[in-house]
């Protein structure tokens, strides 16, 4: 019997506010970091990676809910847990104390998705399968057993939820022929951080259609001017017919946010994302009955803190494209219902991935909403940013615009242990000379 010895923690942070990486209206000096853990077994070939995602300070207080809710798995048997990912999601979310300072949402959410994030990797790694193969390949009834569908059976019950998944399963190989062709479409934000220079906003929109990217997206929310300019510099470099989109990322009032969008309709904006606060259902749909007039739909979710508020943006017809985080949700066992309710209400799921190792699991989540899911591809397409990829084991790979399918077993999480030694907060090596250079 393989069973779990110990978890290792890591609070790890990236300065990337040196270089305005990150920066948009409200996040001006976001430093990506990373609260991680790692299941360790008494077999060494075996463990199960896992991590949230935020931008620097109070990464230290997702990791001590990490360790809290992650220590209970200690001395458990490896394959009663890999065997029903869902039973050790349901204890979690019972700890009625640390429940309390939620319910599913804030830093034990947080936590929760990290934990259950590992859990599936460790799954994942057991089974000798990518994440994405490892759902796929699991029956529907089985699959949906190991779902939160709670506070949801208004809109999904489980037995809508096994038909819905027994009905794609008849498309299952031309899909994965069709990504291991094509890979799954994705947009890029890296030309468009709110930091950057007019002349390097040029030069990376220029880059990123030279590479393939058909969808673009800039940060905005800023002075109406700035909006204006920046937008037309962008238009004028990707041409047409490449998609713009744009992001304020929750700086707006409601009538604000349908003002300011309207204003920038003429450059032929796609969707406007995280126009005003993350849990106003009913100012989104607000916001979007005053932009699609314009040809303009409202995407969000990257905040999105539960299910919950998920169903509720699709009952409201509030959201027109569909942004799941694969670090804020809590995981695996709460994502899959959001996807079902997308599909169910003919709504496009379009992954948000702009922070350290989030491209690299969301590459497994569009897989499975493709392949398992959703069905059609068209409309569809998810986050890209280029910061951060080396540091992981298992990088996810983007060719001519596009996520391909990852191979490697697991969740695509493991960080490499010498990026953990260098980037450990506060005595990794390299925040160590930062350190002594300030002091010199």
């Amino acid at each position: 019997m393989t069973i779990i010895t110990s978890i290792e923690f890591v609070d790890l942070r990236f300065p990337t506010s040196d270089s305005h990486d990150g920066s948009d209206a409200v996040n001006k000096d976001a430093d990506y970091s990373a609260a991680y853990l790692r299941l360790v077994t008494d077999d060494d070939s075996l463990y199960g990676c896992g991590f949230t995602f935020t931008i620097g300070r109070g990464n230290d207080i997702c990791l001590q809910a990490i360790d809290a809710l992650a220590n209970r798995f200690i001395g458990r048997d490896v394959t009663e847990l890999c065997a029903n990912p869902g039973e050790a999601y349901r204890e979690l979310a019972a700890d009625s104390q640390l429940r309390w300072l939620g319910p599913d949402k804030g830093v034990v959410h947080l936590a929760r998705a990290a934990v259950m994030n590992a859990v599936w990797d460790l799954a994942a790694r057991r089974a000798g399968l990518p994440l994405w193969q490892f759902i796929c390949d699991m029956e529907p009834v089985t699959l949906v057993a190991n779902l939160d569908l709670s506070y949801l059976s208004d809109v999904l019950t489980a037995d809508e939820a096994v038909a819905m998944l027994e009905e794609q399963r008849q498309h299952r190989e031309e899909r994965i022929s069709n990504l291991q062709a094509n890979g799954f479409q994705c947009y890029t934000t890296s030309a468009g951080w709110l930091g950057y220079s007019d002349e390097k906003l040029e030069r990376l929109c220029r880059e990123a259609v030279e590479e393939g990217y058909r969808h673009i997206k800039l940060k905005v929310g800023g002075n109406p001017e700035d909006d204006e300019r920046r937008l037309g510099i962008a238009r004028s470099v990707i041409g047409p017919d490449i998609s713009l989109m744009i992001d304020a990322n929750q700086i707006w009032d409601v009538p604000e946010a349908i003002e300011r969008v309207q204003a920038l309709a003429h450059h032929n904006v796609l969707w406007i994302e995280e126009p005003t606060s993350p849990d106003d259902v009913l100012g989104h749909r607000s916001i979007a009955d005053g932009v699609r007039p314009e040809g303009i739909g409202v995407a969000t979710g990257e905040h999105g803190m539960n299910r919950v508020l998920f169903k509720q943006l699709l009952q409201a017809d509030a959201v027109d494209f569909v942004q799941i985080d694969s670090c804020r949700l809590a995981s695996i066992n709460e994502i899959i219902p959001v996807l079902l309710m997308a599909k169910k209400f003919a709504k496009p799921v379009c992954p948000h991935a702009g922070g350290v190792g989030l491209c690299e699991l969301v590459s497994h989540l569009v897989m499975i909403d493709y392949v398992a899911v959703s069905g059609p591809i068209e409309g569809r397409v998810a986050e890209y940013v280029d910061h951060l990829h080396e540091h992981f084991v298992d990088p996810c790979i983007v060719s001519k615009g596009a996520y391909m399918l990852p191979e490697a077993p697991g969740y695509s999480a493991e960080i490499k242990a010498e990026s953990l030694t260098r980037w450990a907060w506060p005595e990794g090596t390299e925040w160590a000379k930062r350190r002594e250079g300030a002091n010199t």
